[in-house]
């Protein structure tokens, strides 16, 4: 994943543009997904992230970023308001690694310490793939949930491939030091993120503790209603994450830049 994000960033710098100020910089703040145990929530964060960049500035309007960050995402339908959600009673953790190649591109023309503007709103596109893997609590031990064929499915990839997308706004605080606030969405190509998707399976030939944590609805109730073959979760093929940061960077601005912008 990362060999794939670095080939794709020289790829694009060698298209010509004449490249002014690089940038490097940190986020921290929170991350959030909609998926079969959120389905309504576009912006309910349930845990924290962390990021590193370095960007390349063309100029005032148009950069270019690498991006890494680590997230995590939960749910747990117990809490949910939804009483059908409460009586499936699943739940899940996953810790998000993802690497993405970010097209930015300023409203106003900025560069800090060099332009008027003082701060910008600024969008964002991209390529990007994420590393993921989600895991539960069952009887007071934490397990994977790759491989455990909670809904029928064969086991399910460890990266998804997806295409980042935000909006953010940057404020040149002193100097060559600009913080941000951001929030950006992502939509991988799988509907794994969370271990739910489809409908519950055949309990034939998987192991009592597969079957456990197929259906966990009558963890509490003892009335369990996995019936094979019907519905488990959403049926949207796509889970969706985010995350939302405060950033700081610094840009290294060369003399040159002075009189080339």
């Amino acid at each position: 994943m990362p060999k794939l994000i670095l080939a794709t960033f020289l790829v694009l710098l060698s298209f010509g543009l004449k490249a002014q100020t690089w940038e490097i910089g940190l986020g921290a703040g929170g991350s959030g997904y909609m998926g079969d145990l959120n389905p309504n929530n576009p912006v309910k964060i349930s845990g924290p992230s962390a990021s590193f960049f370095v960007k390349r500035n063309f100029n005032g309007y148009l950069a270019l970023r690498a991006n890494f960050t680590y997230g995590e995402i939960a749910a747990v339908d117990s809490n949910s308001s939804d009483p059908q959600f409460r009586q499936r009673n699943l739940s899940f953790n996953d810790k998000l690694l993802e690497g993405a190649v970010l097209l930015e591109f300023n409203f106003f023309k900025y560069i800090p310490s060099v332009t008027n503007n003082v701060w910008t709103p600024y969008i964002y596109i991209g390529i990007g793939a994420v590393n993921y893997n989600p895991t539960t609590v069952y009887q007071g031990q934490t397990y994977n949930l790759r491989g455990a064929e909670t809904n029928g499915e064969l086991t399910f990839p460890s990266t998804a491939f997806s295409i980042p997308y935000g909006v953010g706004v940057k404020y040149n605080i002193a100097g060559k030091f600009t913080l941000g606030a951001e929030i950006g969405y992502r939509n991988p190509n799988t509907d794994y993120l969370d271990d739910v998707s489809g409908y519950y399976p055949s309990k034939a030939g998987l192991t009592p503790l597969q079957q456990a944590l197929s259906d966990r609805s009558g963890e509490k109730t003892g009335i369990y209603i996995g019936t094979p073959g019907t519905q488990r979760g959403d049926l949207n093929p796509r889970d969706t994450y985010f995350f939302t940061q405060i950033t700081i960077s610094y840009t290294f601005v060369t003399e040159k830049c002075y009189f080339t912008l």
